[in-house]
């Protein structure tokens, strides 16, 4: 997604830019933005919101639910499907039309249905948070509607506001914003005023600037508006819900299949039709028969099958809190082979408290809690995050101690420090910056002693601190000395020849959960890769934290400058990519695809949109902002990777009965590509009528309807699994001609043994065709034995049940309709001699095939 800007250029968005008008300095700003820091007039504001719209989500228009309803119907093996029907229609084959036409529509409706219920779920999109905003206008502070802000107002912003607009700071005090929605930063930023900013900052660097949707934690400011609804950085990335989503792993793998399904049926109808009408059987009757076997080949029922797979699979997720809004997403969480998340919310509880209270060696001193704690408590200016963690934490004694004075923070000194008195002796405490407070002590104390800070004990505390930021906490000096109580208010002044006694370190700590789901997510053949706008320091140590070994880090300032080439294999190699903007996540997740992976991606901000649509399957939770929500294919009503493992195995599992009905119908079907032929040759009439081809494919596939229910065997499920267009080819390559060796023992059967005329004939293929395509089923749905992995109980039902059905029919009235004739009951001894010597030598074929092929 690209914005211009006035020399013509196009730049990515949050990427380093010139012309960003955040960056410019404050009196070009104003000049540009035609305003002044004391706000606009009432009718100068009502110009602006005239020109520039309304300050309001731009959320994507929704598709009517008859369109997409209609939009299922053009998927590739549907549009087949729907080929085949209409020939069959064009040239008299109206049963067969019916047939396809029911199985295409209760296919569509049930997927349609599906994922319009699993949508409603989870669009609940909110309303604005920020219904109205603190504004300057006609020289006054006033409150109005937020969708009324336009570029040029000057807002005020306090603790608690959700910033309404993007927008530069003019002034501001304690003033800290939890952006991590946008950049996916763990820690709330300081946010202050700068006159002249560097021109090429990307957002996690642009702390003169505050941004729509991020909210304010603690402090006060003012700042002037300078992009309002589609023109904040918010509003840009919602606008790439309206882009087409890339090709995912499920769409590519049925695409492939259709193409290589179209060959097959192509080669099918013209081989049989020519040899048919060479053998003067009549044009329209070859013709006719050519297509009813061409209908015979295609897997009426595959959308249907997998539609049902898809369908239980998600009624099985939602069980476990988890809202499928996108069936197809759930073959593509089994096939997922690599899982990109940004650590906060997924790896940590993404809230921060205290770690640790130290001193300059290293080792748990309790004077620096107890003076950190008393400077958060008695501390009279709004809170930051971690005077809140250290409030939160143990207690510690500090009864019996009053206020004297504060001396408040600021961005110059970064540092705060109170005064209070107990027993009539007081003391100031000092906390902040460890550069800030280790630049007005003079002494330090260790052990109890007070000792002089000589220039190598500054080192050691220094080195402490960077030792400690390299282990990725974030950490706050702690330093007190006597004061007298002669007065009551104390100033900068008095902030010197103080007594450092160590660090308070903080830490978005690790989920308890999390290791346990990274290992699992590994044992699952998934690697997991973190892409976070924070630093790799941090990031590092949660992943060591939780067990995720790191073979590498990228970092955002160095991709730009790589190609796809070189991008791909510093990606595949690294753990960690660290300082991303949104773009670059992107980019990520395009390049890992493009390497042939199948790639999720799991976030809740703002600056996760893109990646999460680019994905093959994109995950979000149900506290996300809305427009990641909206990008998502799956969301997890509870945060952390321990939920995703069932999902995972749930999409395998879902796939492998989709592959067990796909390999199975393909292969007994291609071998009616030598079955057809050669029974062209030996007798003079078609083998089978096309409605009887038309039955026999109906009740085939009825008997495979409860292939959903079916178990899978749990070695299968340890791995991704992907569509395998080579591999289904090989099946069939090998399997098919085995059908079709039996089918021409049906036919010697018939004609040298029960000397059948043409409707005994028929009606003998039609039942041996039934019975041996139907239960073999039962031993290629495994790699295993029939004894070792057994179909489920629905799967036995329904293909014997089709079989006897089959059986039964040329004995009934029904029969005739078909042009059957009754069996003689020695073809049915025949028959099952047949039938489990076929079975045995497919089992045994099995097993040099996977042997030879793998699985």
């Amino acid at each position: 997604m690209y914005v211009t800007a006035k020399n013509g250029r196009n730049h990515q968005l949050n990427e380093p830019t010139e012309n960003h008008m955040l960056n410019l300095p404050i009196k070009e700003l104003l000049s540009r933005l035609e305003a002044t820091p004391d706000g606009l007039t009432s009718e100068d504001a009502v110009a602006r919101l005239k020109k520039y719209g309304t300050n309001e989500f731009p959320r994507p228009r929704g598709v009517p639910a008859w369109l997409a309803y209609l939009r299922l119907f053009v998927q590739p093996l549907v549009v087949v499907l729907i080929a085949a029907g209409i020939l069959s229609a064009f040239f008299g084959e109206s049963r067969g039309a019916i047939i396809i036409g029911i199985m295409v529509l209760l296919s569509v409706t049930l997927q349609f249905f599906q994922e319009y219920r699993s949508e409603q779920t989870a669009q609940k999109l909110a309303r604005q948070v920020a219904i109205t905003a603190t504004v300057v206008r006609d020289g006054a502070v006033t409150e109005m509607p937020m969708r009324e802000l336009v570029p040029g107002d000057v807002i005020r912003l306090s603790v608690g506001d959700i910033v309404p607009a993007d927008a530069r700071v003019l002034y501001s005090r304690d003033f800290f914003v939890d952006q991590a929605a946008l950049t996916g930063e763990s820690f709330p930023v300081e946010k202050m005023p700068c006159d002249k900013p560097g021109r090429r900052l990307a957002l996690p660097d642009m702390n003169h600037a505050v941004f729509f949707g991020t909210n304010v934690v603690s402090g006060t400011a003012t700042a002037l508006v300078v992009g309002t609804n589609g023109q904040t950085e918010f509003g840009r990335m919602a606008k790439s819900l309206s882009v087409e989503r890339p090709e995912t792993e499920f769409q590519r793998g049925i695409r492939k299949f259709t193409s290589f399904l179209i060959k097959v049926i192509a080669v099918l109808v013209v081989l049989i039709f020519a040899l048919n009408a060479g053998l003067h059987r009549g044009v329209l009757q070859s013709l006719l028969f050519a297509v009813a076997v061409s209908v015979g080949i295609t897997p009426e029922l595959l959308p249907m099958i997998i539609t049902i797979n898809l369908s239980a699979g998600a009624a099985a997720m939602a069980r476990r809190k988890v809202i499928v809004k996108r069936l197809h997403s759930i073959q593509n969480l089994g096939s997922m082979d690599v899982l990109c998340t940004d650590k906060t919310g997924t790896l940590t509880e993404g809230k921060l408290v205290l770690h640790s209270h130290i001193d300059v060696n290293g080792q748990t001193c309790e004077q620096t809690f107890r003076l950190a704690r008393l400077n958060s408590v008695f501390q009279a200016s709004l809170r930051n995050p971690m005077d809140a963690a250290i409030a939160a934490h143990e207690e510690s004694g500090f009864d019996g101690y009053t206020k004297v004075d504060e001396i408040p923070f600021d961005f110059v000194r970064k540092r705060m420090s109170v005064v209070v008195e107990k027993n009539k002796e007081r003391i100031l405490i000092t906390k902040g910056a460890p550069e800030s407070v280790l630049e007005v002590c003079k002494y330090m104390e260790l052990n109890g002693q007070t000792l002089e800070l000589s220039p190598e004990r500054k080192k050691l505390a220094r080195d402490r601190f960077t030792e400690l930021s390299r282990d990725g906490y974030r950490a706050l000096a702690v330093a007190y000395r006597p004061v007298g109580n002669n007065r009551t208010v104390y100033s900068v002044a008095d902030e010197s020849e103080l007594i450092f006694v160590g660090y308070v370190t903080f830490i978005d700590p690790p989920k308890e959960s999390a290791a346990k789901s990274v290992e699992e997510l590994n044992n699952l053949g998934v690697k997991v890769k973190i892409l976070t706008g924070d630093n790799e320091l941090v990031s590092k140590r949660i992943c060591e934290r939780v067990g995720l070994e790191v073979h590498g880090v990228v970092m955002g300032q160095d991709i730009d400058s790589m190609d796809d080439e070189e991008l791909i294999s510093r990606v595949e190699g690294a753990t960690i990519c660290a300082r991303l903007s949104p773009e670059q996540k992107n980019r990520i997740i395009t390049v890992l695809k493009k390497a042939g992976h199948v790639v999720g991606y799991m976030g809740d901000g703002i600056n996760d949109t893109l990646a999460l649509r680019t994905a093959d399957v994109g995950i979000s939770v149900n506290n996300a902002v809305d427009v990641a929500k909206e990008a998502a294919d799956i969301v997890l009503l509870e945060e952390g990777l321990r939920i995703l493992e069932n999902g995972i195995i749930e999409g395998r599992r879902t796939f492998a009965n989709t592959m067990k009905y796909i390999m199975m119908g393909t292969s007994s079907n291609f071998g009616n590509m030598f079955s057809v032929p050669i029974a062209s040759v030996l007798v003079p009439f078609l083998p089978m009528l096309p409605v009887q081809i038309l039955l026999n494919n109906l009740l085939y596939d009825f008997s495979q309807v409860s292939i959903p229910t079916d178990r899978v065997d749990s070695d299968y499920v340890k791995q991704p699994r992907r569509w395998n267009i080579g591999f289904i080819r090989n099946f069939m390559i090998v399997f098919g001609p085995i059908s079709s060796l039996y089918d021409i023992m049906t036919y010697l059967v018939m004609l040298y043994v029960f000397h059948a005329r043409p409707s005994l004939f028929q009606t003998g293929w039609f039942v041996e065709s039934l019975a041996t395509q139907t239960l073999v089923i039962h031993i290629i749905r495994s790699r295993y034995s029939i004894f070792k992995s057994r179909g489920s109980t629905a799967l036995w039902v329904t293909t014997l049940a089709a079989v006897g059905i089959g059986m039964i029919i040329p004995y009934t009235p029904v029969g005739a309709y078909f042009y059957f004739s009754p069996l003689p009951p020695p073809f049915f001894l025949v028959l099952g001699g047949m039938v489990g010597a076929y079975l045995l030598m497919v089992e045994g074929v099995k097993r040099w095939f996977y042997r030879r092929f793998g699985w």
